[in-house]
């Protein structure tokens, strides 16, 4: 079973990037998706991300144009390089990843869509 695992949260100033990374224990060149979530206190975990196994990348509206994924396989990790941070971007950020295909556009983007979750990396954002 794939274990995923982030690290690279921080606490930054508004405006400040970050670079998030997410190793994974098995090969994630079988993953048909992966992607990353957040999840801020008292509100329901959202898509930010997601990569499909050719390399097509979806946003969710409130990071395209700040937040790029991407992926490495040789080295089995997936990365979310976010710039321009606001505090709205303050929120537990999750990795996931899929076996199936991602689903067609910003559906690709429902938590429900995905079965192997990492433990998740803390990011704050001060203004």
């Amino acid at each position: 079973e794939m274990k995923l695992v982030e690290s690279g949260g921080d606490s930054v100033q508004a405006g400040g990037s970050l670079r998030l990374a997410c190793v994974s224990s098995g090969y994630i060149g079988s993953a048909g998706c992966m992607g990353w979530f957040r999840q801020a206190p008292g509100k329901e975990r959202e898509g930010v991300a997601t990569i499909a196994q050719d390399g097509t990348t979806t946003y969710g509206g409130s990071v395209t144009g700040r937040f790029t994924i991407s992926k490495d396989i040789s080295k089995n990790t997936l990365y979310l390089q976010m710039n321009s941070l606001k505090p709205e971007d303050t929120a537990m950020y999750y990795c996931a990843a899929d076996r199936r295909e991602c689903f067609p556009g910003i559906i690709s983007l429902l938590s429900s869509a995905f079965t192997t979750w990492g433990q998740g990396t803390q990011v704050t954002v001060s203004s």
